[in-house]
């Protein structure tokens, strides 16, 4: 299943310029990294994986446009999963591609 390229060119938009960013096929998405860490993914059908510290994931999460990330079965601690819905415009895609850059920006380089 490949990523939904026009997500992701929304957010390569979006990061370019950001210091330290690269992209990465991964997952079935493609991943922008952020000095190692992978922040957020452009998932297939248009949905956005972000990261986040898992606190503000749980508040965050509202069981519906946003839910938490689950892979085989088991909710993924401090990952996201954005439904298109709230993609809808840019700047609703720049609040997820913030919250998942201003995580990866607190944990050490690698």
């Amino acid at each position: 299943m490949a990523h939904d390229e026009e997500l992701a060119q929304r957010i390569h938009d979006l990061l370019d310029g950001e210091p330290g960013v690269t992209s990465r096929k991964m997952f079935g998405g493609l991943g922008f990294m952020v000095d190692g860490h992978m922040a957020v993914a452009a998932g297939s059908q248009g949905s956005l994986m972000v990261r986040a510290d898992p606190a503000d994931a749980e508040e965050w999460a509202d069981g519906s446009s946003v839910t938490p990330m689950e892979m085989r079965g088991r909710p993924m601690a401090g990952w996201l999963l954005v439904a298109p819905d709230a993609l809808a415009d840019d700047d609703q895609l720049q609040l997820w591609v913030d919250r998942g850059i201003a995580f990866v920006r607190t944990l050490p380089p690698r």
